[in-house]
């Protein structure tokens, strides 16, 4: 992955102890970093004017009919991959809370049946912002996770990429054709060594890296000490989340007439879906933009982010401005359905998904 990861190395900054100080104070001041409620606190009186406009907030419901609650929090991750065509999606297996034994032969039931082997990804099948999503090597390291995994998880293969990308995509449901609304290019984070420093002063010293220090200290405790050689590699994260330690650029360069076509066809395979966003992994630029080399990890539903907006070369003004447009597609495009027939729900409704998101405070492990 050294191709993807190289973007993100600095090896002109300064690692000492004030260095540190000053980027932990640095965090707050980047608005890619600021918690959830402070980014959307800015968006309420947009969402309270669709609101109105369009017949409540739980219009929003109906604007992905194809998935529970349109995809608002809460759903499957499996059942969603289980409706889009096989040919573009990773093999998956949900593998359900159960004893360790049942749930160690289900899984070697998958590696059966799919014809893959380690390593595999196994993440909870209702995740939360990418935590608890690991890769796993050996039979052994599938058992640890097991043991601390008290909910249903997905088991995929892993996908060597070595790019991953988010394409953010939307169909009226009165049009033919859908289009890609934003593409997010995903670069993972890694350290390289100068032969005296360690990992936590490289990390806690690097001007964007210290931002997310905490991620990586919990994911990369045993190796906090280590001293990189001169020029040695150190990657910090595989999962393609921004909460996880992963950069998201603009790439929109990416986007073709050829892969808005696939993606277009993929998505009107899937009835009853029309907005969100595809999360997937490919081999090369040039297979991904000619519209063959791509392959679905996870299809997230009216509440996902077109996530270029957490560019850190783009401005917070350019970033609302995607968000407040992406709002007004999904009430748009749910009043539609709702015409059409379709159901949304009532605001107690969105507030009970709502608290039991809050509510669920399960501890899922570090992610790699």
């Amino acid at each position: 992955m050294a191709a993807v990861v190289e973007s993100c190395v600095d090896r002109s900054y300064a690692v000492d102890e004030a260095t540190c100080d000053e980027r932990a104070r640095e965090r707050w001041r980047a608005w890619e970093f600021w918690p959830a409620w402070a980014a959307y606190a800015p968006l309420v009186p947009w969402l309270a004017w669709l609101s109105l406009r369009h017949g409540g907030p739980g219009t929003i419901a109906a604007a992905n009919p194809a998935f529970p609650d349109g995809g608002i929090v809460g759903e499957s991750k499996f059942d969603i991959l289980a409706q889009l065509p096989a040919e573009w999606t990773l093999p998956s297996a949900r593998i359900d809370r159960g004893p360790l034994d049942g749930r160690v032969r289900a899984l070697e039931a998958f590696l059966e049946l799919a014809r893959v082997s380690f390593p595999l990804v196994l993440k909870p099948d209702v995740g939360q912002r990418g935590a608890g999503v690991r890769k796993i090597g050996s039979p052994a390291e599938a058992l640890t996770y097991f043991r601390g995994a008290d909910y249903a998880v997905v088991a995929q293969p892993w996908h060597p990429g070595p790019y991953e990308a988010g394409l953010f995509y939307w169909r009226h449901p009165t049009e033919a054709r859908g289009r890609i609304f934003s593409i997010t290019d995903k670069v993972f984070p890694s350290i390289v060594g100068n032969g005296v420093h360690t990992v936590e002063m490289l990390v806690r010293a690097h001007p964007r890296l210290a931002k997310q220090w905490p991620v990586f200290r919990e994911r990369h405790a045993e190796a906090l000490g280590k001293v990189l050689a001169r020029g040695e590699t150190f990657a910090l994260a595989e999962v393609g989340n921004h909460c996880q330690g992963t950069m998201f650029r603009d790439g929109q360069a990416l986007w073709t007439p050829a892969l808005e076509a696939r993606i277009d066809g993929i998505a009107r395979e899937t009835p009853g879906f029309f907005i969100g966003r595809f999360d997937i992994r490919y081999t090369t630029r040039a297979g991904l933009m000619a519209g063959e080399d791509l392959v679905i990890v996870e299809l997230n539903g009216v509440t996902s982010e077109p996530t270029d907006v957490y560019d850190p070369d783009r401005s917070m003004w350019s970033s609302y401005r995607a968000l407040l447009e992406q709002w007004r597609l999904v009430f748009a495009i749910g009043e539609a359905n709702r015409r059409a027939g379709h159901q949304g729900v009532s605001w107690r409704h969105l507030l009970r998904l709502g608290l039991s998101h809050l509510r669920d405070r399960r501890r899922f492990p570090s992610s790699s």
